[in-house]
């Protein structure tokens, strides 16, 4: 792997779409040189790039940081259907071709997490490293069959105390008022066929049994409500080449709990 060095200060962010000729476009966050060592950030069920705007300005500036708002979400294409995990992750791949990505440290943050497992599935050689953040084997549980009676019975506009209660439920330790605000609209913004779709199809995913031999990050937080600690350990038991990493006081979002944390972990595991 390239050593990149953390800088005082990352370069400015930016947005761009990309058309993935399968008639939809994605919309996307992106710092650093288009030749430098590429990240690519994939975000949580509703959320968007906006997820990882606590982390892109600690990354260092030598790094090409991509950060997708998934089909669905932020201000990506919409489509009626298509919200299974394989076509989250066939849309992110047809996206390294597109801009030219060959290979990439591959983050995702619960659902995108289940996303990046299916890339690594499809496609190890393009994964340089593996993060899986606030992760399990399967998202099936009784408390996603839970969320997903009351996301069933979604309408449009979607109830904001609803989605506040949804996005509060999900960290342990205090994460700014503006910040939880903006993600509150913005899952807000999300049709509520989408919210019902993205979250069946992430509840029937299933890995193959025989994991890829990429090199693996299992990383959560001891206070998460969403994957237990004994999910995130029981997934870390089926990657090959893995190191497992439970902080304390942490719940399901590190990277809004503690950005600068999840920053010092993702680099020094990949970098």
């Amino acid at each position: 792997m390239a050593r990149v060095t953390v800088a005082a200060l990352a370069p400015p962010m930016s947005f761009a779409e990309v058309a993935l000729g399968n008639g939809v476009h994605l919309h996307y966050a992106r710092q650093g040189p288009p030749d430098g060592p590429a990240i690519i950030l994939l975000h949580g069920y509703s959320d968007s790039s906006f997820s990882f705007s606590r982390v892109m300005p600690l990354l260092p500036p030598e790094l090409r940081v991509i950060a997708p708002d998934l089909r669905g979400h932020g201000h990506s294409a919409r489509p009626a259907k298509g919200y299974r995990i394989g076509d989250f992750a066939g849309d992110v791949l047809r996206m390294m071709d597109l801009l030219n990505i060959p290979e990439a440290v591959l983050v995702g943050h619960s659902m995108g997490s289940f996303v990046a497992q299916a890339i690594a599935e499809r496609a190890p050689r393009r994964v340089s490293r593996l993060v899986l953040l606030a992760s399990a084997s399967v998202a099936d549980n009784p408390g996603m069959r839970e969320l997903r009676q009351e996301v069933n019975a979604l309408s449009d506009p979607v109830d904001q105390g609803f989605v506040r209660a949804f996005q509060y439920s999900t960290i342990a330790m205090p994460v700014p008022d503006a910040f939880m605000d903006a993600a509150i609209g913005n899952s807000r913004r999300m049709p509520a066929h989408v919210w019902r779709k993205a979250l069946q199809g992430l509840m029937e995913y299933r890995p193959k049994p025989s994991r890829p031999d990429v090199r693996t990050l299992v990383l959560g937080g001891d206070r998460d409500a969403v994957f237990s600690v004994n999910e995130q350990r029981a997934l870390a038991r089926e990657f090959p080449n893995v190191e497992l990493l439970i902080i304390d006081g942490i719940g399901h979002t590190l990277h809004w709990e503690r950005p600068q944390r999840f920053v010092d972990e993702l680099l020094r595991f990949a970098y």
